[in-house]
């Protein structure tokens, strides 16, 4: 078939990582992207790395840079004519790759190049040894552009019971998504050890995976002195890793400028479709831990336009910090957990890089479809607390019709929530509807958290640091069960 011009094609990925034996050898960020990007235009076939458009970097946290995407251009001496930086969240990958497919489409760029990386391993064994590294920072005067939209995550109710880190709040979505599925506390920790053993098993044989030692189901659900108890039900094999120092890149281009590049139309792979939206933005006004409506919305329609549905898609790669993440995005996009869920391995095998996991889920997709594993597939990433989520639908057979995106938030805000009692105003009996235990570095029961339902339906916040309550909501089944709430959201059962 005639392939428009102005179709937008993914043509080369670079995945690069260090393990760095000291901070004497340490790489930045902006070197680890630049290797990156390197090594993407190799794989295009391309001699050198093309100057692009524009370079657009992930958010990162890592180092302050000012412009990152400033930083990399010089390093590979490009002139692009903008620098770009992404808003945060876990979703921005893939958000970034839509938001390029449209404008490529449009006309307004022709070749660009999307990249992130993070050296938060080698910037956290610097600060335990006393010092800091001093990398480069971008000109005061030099401002990216902002690409994608920056969400407050957090309540203020939230912030005020110190319930703001994803280890607190992904174990709770844990204890609703068993307790909706009717399975006992250790049967279900039995299910997703395996779940998460098949992951560790993917990361064994993806050479640009950061642990490739495929753990058993058993090694991943039992504490021990190096897979300590974090946040109940979660062991430390169950969180996502961002102690990494890893970099991704992608290089997109309308399929003009491959061609005028010289690039073999068996590099192209395809953006189909694409889909960008959210949940209800605080967790505090979900309907239910265990359903996420925008996954199965943003999905649908990221399918329905490419003419699939779930069953024909060859590969997918769902974003996977937590189980809890992977059991809600595949069951709001009607994937049973039997199938193969991740193509890298995942966040806590695989690597995960703060907010640029995804940009390795795109670039594992792509390889694999261009190696002949499929001829379509299905990235979800995520951002927040399963809040933020972009979809990409990627082939590599022309689309019948030009990249279509969809941003269907008007419906989701139109959803059913809940309203949240302040502390004061929920004092009382309540019923228990999610929770997690966190525990101290040393293993030891050390604070509950719990998410709890009025008579009246609205949603309340309450903590507890009283060590025995903490222990004894380690042993059995605690949704369901009644507690009561002080006023200043104490809980007690």
């Amino acid at each position: 078939m005639t392939i428009d011009p102005r179709t937008p094609v993914l043509v080369g990925s670079g995945q690069f990582l260090n393990h760095a034996a000291t901070t004497a050898d340490a790489i930045e960020p902006a070197d680890l992207m630049a290797r990156a990007i390197e090594l993407a235009a190799a794989d295009a076939g391309l001699a050198s790395v093309p100057d692009p458009d524009s370079i657009r970097v992930v958010s990162l946290l890592t180092w302050k840079y000012g412009d990152p995407a400033l930083i990399v251009a010089q390093r590979l001496g490009l002139s692009p004519r903008e620098t770009a930086v992404t808003a945060n969240g876990g979703n921005s990958a893939q958000s970034l790759v839509n938001t390029t497919a449209k404008e490529i489409l449009a006309g307004d760029v022709d070749l660009v190049i999307l990249t992130g990386g993070e050296a938060w391993r080698s910037r956290g064994r610097a600060r335990k040894e006393g010092h800091d590294f001093t990398w480069e920072k971008a000109p005061e005067g030099a401002v990216p552009r902002l690409i994608g939209e920056d969400l407050v995550m957090n309540h203020p109710a939230e912030r005020a019971r110190g319930i703001v880190m994803p280890v607190q709040v992904y174990p709770m979505f844990e204890t609703a998504v068993r307790a909706a599925a009717g399975e006992s506390v250790d049967e279900h920790l039995v299910k997703v050890s395996e779940l998460w053993a098949r992951f560790s098993a993917v990361a064994a044989g993806n050479p640009n995976a950061w642990l490739r030692d495929a753990k058993s189901a058993e090694e991943i659900r039992t504490p021990g002195p190096k897979n300590r108890m974090i946040g109940l039900p979660y062991t430390k094999y169950m969180n996502s890793n961002n102690d990494v120092d890893m970099a991704a890149a992608l290089i997109m281009c309308s399929a003009e400028r491959a061609r005028s590049l010289g690039i073999a139309e068996d590099r192209w792979v395809f953006p189909v479709s694409g889909s960008d939206c959210h949940e209800h933005q605080f967790i505090s006004n979900r309907w239910s831990f265990s359903e996420t409506p925008a996954i199965e919305l943003g999905g649908r329609l990221a399918l329905e336009m490419a003419a699939l549905t779930i069953d024909d898609v060859d590969l997918v790669d769902l974003y996977s910090c937590f189980p809890s993440a992977v059991q809600l995005g595949a069951k709001s996009l009607g994937l049973g957990l039997d199938r193969q869920l991740t193509r890298t391995g995942g966040l806590s095998f695989a690597g995960g890089p703060w907010n640029n996991y995804p940009m390795h889920g795109i670039a594992t997709v792509m390889n694999e479809l261009r190696d002949g594993a499929g001829t379509n597939g299905l990235v979800w990433a995520n951002g927040g607390y399963t809040t933020k989520h972009a979809f990409g639908v990627y082939s590599t057979t022309p689309p019948a019709k030009p990249f279509q995106h969809a941003y269907p938030q008007d419906q989701i805000d139109a959803l059913p929530g809940r309203e949240l009692a302040e502390a004061h105003d929920a004092a009382g009996p309540v019923t228990i509807e999610a929770y997690s235990v966190m525990h101290s570095r040393d293993g030891a029961p050390e604070t509950a958290l719990a998410s709890c339902l009025l008579a009246d339906g609205r949603r309340a916040w309450g903590t507890s640091s009283e060590p025995a309550l903490a222990a004894a909501m380690c042993e059995g089944e605690w949704v369901g069960r009644p507690g009561e709430l002080a006023p200043d959201g104490t809980l007690a059962a």
